[in-house]
């Protein structure tokens, strides 16, 4: 069953003095939205912020700019290490 990374959950969890002084919020991602093949959408929480007062925003994700496949990603299963050199 694929799912399709929908939105980022995230709350803010406090503030903090940007380089310009200016105050900005300070956030952390809860988990994601995830859109099924018949359209349902799913919630998967991953953590909740110590202190949160319940209030979650949903964005639109972000794409990774590190190259690295999103949380959601369909993973390649792990092959068997090539042990044929081992000496034993």
């Amino acid at each position: 069953m694929a799912h399709k990374r929908k939105y980022e959950v995230v709350a803010v969890t406090g503030k903090y003095a940007g380089a310009d002084g200016a105050e900005k919020n300070r956030y952390h991602q809860m988990g994601v939205v995830l859109e099924n093949e018949r359209g349902s959408l799913s919630i998967k929480l991953e953590s909740i912020p110590v202190g949160w007062d319940g209030w979650a925003y949903l964005n639109d994700p972000k794409p990774r700019e590190d190259g690295q496949t999103p949380r959601n990603a369909p993973r390649k299963p792990a092959q068997a290490p090539d042990d044929s050199d081992v000496p034993f």
